[in-house]
């Protein structure tokens, strides 16, 4: 596994991993995720393409920013290291919170992209109901953050797979019980007051990647398909007995489709 590496950003330290060579790959992660969720991916990818891994804000070794994280900040600081690195151009694909944050990197920097992909996410903004849940969310975690940890993430699994992947969900929960209070809030804060992606979406010309979990209870199927109409290239992947985690729940599927849309994003 390649060393990670450590880039200063605003008086705080963000943690980042290159691997391989050729076209470049961003892999952005989670809420309560790490850069590690995409090892496995990125040992095969990198065979052809250079894939960035990162550690967003409050996240895995990445120290904090703000009190609130919005996903604008976000997408500013993974500008940063790609600037750092002197990325001009690459294929960016982030999982659920980092579909968000790809998605606001889009909106702000979409003459550096090849071609973008939401993994289990959409570009909607929290409706009413959401944004209260949100704040239901926030009191829970400041009476105790690592009881909301250990509930939240086996939710993101089908019943069946959270028999399969017993494994791989309590490394998820360990990892996850690092992450300080405040960097929980700070990023279920910035999701609450999130904007909406819809009209980026109607004006996409490269190619955009959407990864739907039929059972996806944090991105219900029929907003999504609703999406997938709006940009003038989509590729899609619809995974039956899938709910929020496919990068584990179908594993291979996944995998392929990623290494697809890569090589179609000139």
């Amino acid at each position: 596994m390649p060393n990670k590496r450590y880039f200063e950003y605003n008086n705080s330290k963000l943690c980042y991993q290159v691997q391989g060579d050729g076209p470049t790959l961003v892999l952005l992660h989670g809420f309560l995720e790490d850069m590690d969720i995409w090892q496995k991916f990125s040992k095969h990818l990198s065979k052809k393409f250079k894939v960035i891994l990162i550690d967003l804000p409050g996240h895995g070794n990445s120290e904090m920013l703000a009190e609130t994280h919005g996903m604008d900040l976000m997408a500013d600081s993974v500008n940063a290291i790609l600037e750092y690195l002197g990325i001009k151009k690459s294929v960016m694909i982030g999982h659920s919170m980092g579909g968000y944050v790809a998605l606001a990197y889009a909106d702000k920097y979409l003459g550096k992209l090849n071609g973008l992909g939401v993994f289990h996410s959409h570009a909607l903004a929290d409706n009413t109901e959401a944004k209260i849940n949100r704040g239901r969310a926030i009191q829970v975690v400041k009476n105790n953050h690592k009881d909301f940890i250990s509930a939240f993430i086996p939710d993101l699994f089908t019943r069946k797979n959270q028999d399969l992947l017993a494994n791989e969900i309590k490394q998820l929960q360990k990892a996850s019980r690092k992450m300080s209070k405040e960097a929980v809030i700070a990023s279920l804060e910035g999701m609450r007051h999130r904007t909406d992606k819809l009209k980026l979406l109607s004006s996409m010309r490269i190619p955009m990647l959407f990864i739907i979990g039929k059972q996806d209870p944090r991105t219900p199927i029929d907003k999504i398909l609703q999406q997938i109409a709006l940009p003038k290239h989509a590729e899609v992947l619809l995974l039956d007995d899938v709910a929020h985690m496919g990068y584990l729940e179908a594993f291979d599927q996944t995998l392929a489709f990623v290494d697809h849309f890569i090589g179609i994003c000139k």
